[in-house]
């Protein structure tokens, strides 16, 4: 639905305003090449749960840092890369970065969606999903048994119709978003100074959680008011929260610094 590569667009015309040597960063053509069949969702399709990246969060849980320490890899590789001047392999952790970022910030992200898949498929896990029709088609004991399994799975209000409509929503909204409207501030930019990329994410993914959007969708479907919600608080903070790790990524391999803190 191109969502990503959105978001990607308007976080490199942001970072562009803060860097002073912009073109040491990779540009948004390179960075868009390694999204979309480049990308991670792709390797659902090329090799189902063979390495497949986990991008699903809970906010709410500590113990929960898998995609944190997915994050924590991702722009390691991409300072270094920006130290070693490999714009190939910059490109592609700044997108791969970018990516994992976003998911762990959507609220459809922060669903149990694997532990509810599980269900349907009788307690099998994500390495039993190791071909597309296995990822497709729910399992059951009978017929019947299947044919309910799969309209949990894909009917209205299913378990991935559900997932897929809420991010389609979100992608029909970022078409309208201006660069004004999700640049970053001087408050994001101490926000960082403060609490590094990590727990700057967490701190983002547990105010975007408290809003309770999925569980709102869920039970209401696009209102008026959710849609809002999502343009003025959600979309903005997902794009911020992109520029600002790809920034900081600049500070550590020395292409850019960190502005002075304001004296309280």
């Amino acid at each position: 639905m191109g969502a990503h590569q959105r978001i990607d667009r308007l976080a490199r015309r942001s970072l562009k305003r803060l860097l002073k040597h912009d073109a040491a960063f990779p540009t948004s053509k390179r960075i868009l090449h390694f999204e979309g069949v480049n990308g991670p969702d792709a390797i659902k399709r090329k090799s189902p749960a063979q390495d497949e990246p986990w991008h699903y969060y809970s906010p709410f849980d500590e113990a929960d840092t898998q995609l944190l320490e997915l994050i924590g890899d991702h722009y390691d590789h991409l300072v270094g890369a920006l130290r070693d001047h490999d714009e190939v392999r910059a490109s592609f952790e700044a997108a791969w970065l970018a990516h994992a970022i976003v998911d762990g910030l959507t609220p459809a992200h922060h669903y149990p969606y694997e532990e509810k898949l599980a269900e349907l498929r009788g307690g099998e896990g994500l390495e039993t999903r190791d071909t597309l029709k296995g990822k497709l088609i729910m399992p059951g004991e009978t017929r019947r048994e299947q044919l309910v399994n799969n309209w949990k799975m894909w009917g209205p209000r299913g378990l991935l119709s559900s997932h897929g409509f809420f991010e389609w929503g979100v992608a029909v909204l970022l078409k309208a978003i201006t660069l004004s409207q999700v640049a970053v501030r001087d408050d994001d930019m101490a926000e960082l100074q403060e609490y590094g990329v990590i727990e700057l994410f967490r701190r983002k993914a547990r105010e975007i959680g408290a809003l309770n959007m999925y569980e709102l969708y869920q039970q209401n479907g696009w209102t008026a008011g959710l849609a809002r919600q999502a343009r003025k608080r959600l979309v903005p903070s997902i794009v911020q929260m992109v520029t600002l790790a790809w920034y900081a990524a600049a500070v550590d391999a020395g292409l850019a610094k960190l502005p002075r803190k304001r004296q309280s």
